[in-house]
């Protein structure tokens, strides 16, 4: 049923701008406002209700004015977004058409990926990743190995330049060494520890000569010379013990520290090369003579007068070789100890005197190691050969027999 006041009252409404439209009984809004109508009195409507709707229509303006000074910029912002939400939507179905297309091949290549790169399978990409992984959590210690051959070379090519002053380096030089052959036990498979090793060994063999050429240089000291020895026995263990059941005897390092010193003896003597030559000028002046030239001078009562410079070269030979040879035999004593044993006991020809059975020994090496001599009980009869050589060739040249005897005293 119609209401009379909206009829009274609708050729006087006006168009909504939003809208377009008149409003209708069925808006809440004005069938709100009609019923408020309705309680009024006409002198109310007359008077009251027009300045109620002016203050209301200000009041909504002034709040309308406050908002768009507020949140003008969002209200552009939303216009602009809402006029391309039309294009938009469109898009996005589009869009989300694809993605639900293309999530079955996605999941196919998700378990096609797992399939092939899980840990329960053997994979060489994994395998190489892993290892890659691996050298570089551990970079630091492979730098650091890959730096031994370096430090070792470095220790004893300093201490070759400090010459003895340098016992702290070689100890250094043996402790890489020995660290060196121990990674190379422990990982005796791996290539890089091979190359490591093999480089080592090529710097092991210069310490051997750096140490071989100190126990032949001048003035070697017991104590030097033990620590020598000691430190070939690391070096060179094969220059070591011969035979297990006297580990104290010298091995092969004792003929190597005769040797070496006999060298540095002969270089000595070397040195009298000029007052050799000149008791060599005596003897071809004596073999001139000949024996019946010197019985016919010690008839007429003329005696040889030469002989004094090879005087002088036996004096000062016998002078060093009586010096070095005392010191060679005694420092060999001292380190190696063992020389000094029983003949019995080197050739281990111990009997028994029960039934008289010998301990002879049963295996090759120890048959070697106990029927090879001492390598002093040969050394002194070499010395002496070298000297009864000497004398014989040059002693004929001095007659004055004081000087004779005072030589062979010496």
């Amino acid at each position: 049923m119609a209401d009379p006041l909206y009829e009274l009252l609708a050729p006087y409404l006006e168009a909504s701008e939003s809208t377009d439209t008149i409003p209708t009984l069925n808006d809440s809004v004005t069938s709100k406002y009609l019923d408020r109508l309705h309680t009024l009195s006409l002198n109310s409507l007359t008077s009251q209700e027009p300045q109620s709707l002016a203050q209301s229509s200000h009041s909504t303006l002034l709040s309308i004015q406050s908002l768009s000074s507020r949140s003008h910029a969002a209200v552009i912002a939303s216009s602009d977004r809402f006029a391309n939400l039309q294009q938009s939507l469109p898009f996005l179905a589009e869009e989300t058409t694809n993605l639900h297309n293309d999530i079955p091949k996605l999941d196919e290549r998700a378990a096609t990926f797992s399939t092939r790169y899980s840990r329960s399978t053997e994979n060489e990409v994994l395998d190489r990743r892993k290892k890659a992984l691996l050298m570089e959590r551990n970079s630091d210690r492979l730098s650091d190995i890959l730096d031994l051959p370096t430090l070792l070379s470095s220790a004893i090519s300093s201490t070759a330049a400090q010459g003895a002053s340098g016992t702290t380096n070689y100890a250094t030089a043996l402790d890489l060494h020995s660290h060196i052959k121990r990674l190379h036990l422990l990982y005796a498979d791996s290539p890089l520890m091979s190359s490591i090793y093999a480089q080592t060994e090529s710097a092991m063999q210069e310490l051997k000569s750096h140490l071989i050429s100190s126990l032949r240089g001048q003035n070697v000291k017991l104590a030097a010379g033990m620590r020598t020895i000691g430190w070939l026995r690391r070096v060179a263990p094969e220059l070591g013990l011969v035979d297990s059941q006297s580990p104290e005897k010298e091995g092969l390092l004792g003929y190597l520290f005769l040797v070496c010193r006999l060298s540095n003896l002969v270089t000595m003597l070397a040195a009298l090369e000029p007052l050799r030559q000149l008791a060599d000028q005596e003897t071809e002046t004596r073999s001139r003579r000949g024996p019946k030239s010197r019985r016919s001078e010690l008839s007429n009562g003329s005696a040889w007068h030469g002989g004094q410079q090879s005087e002088r070269y036996l004096k000062r030979y016998i002078e060093i070789f009586r010096e070095q040879s005392f010191a060679i035999v005694s420092m060999f004593k001292s380190i190696f100890p063992s020389t000094d044993a029983q003949p019995s006991e080197d050739f281990k020809l111990p009997f028994k005197s029960a039934g008289l059975k010998s301990s002879l020994p049963t295996s090759k090496t120890e048959s070697i190691s106990a029927l090879s001599p001492s390598a002093l009980s040969t050394f002194p009869t070499h010395l002496t050969d070298l000297l009864f050589h000497t004398l014989d060739e040059y002693l004929p040249n001095v007659l004055d027999k004081t000087s004779r005897e005072s030589l062979l005293t010496q």
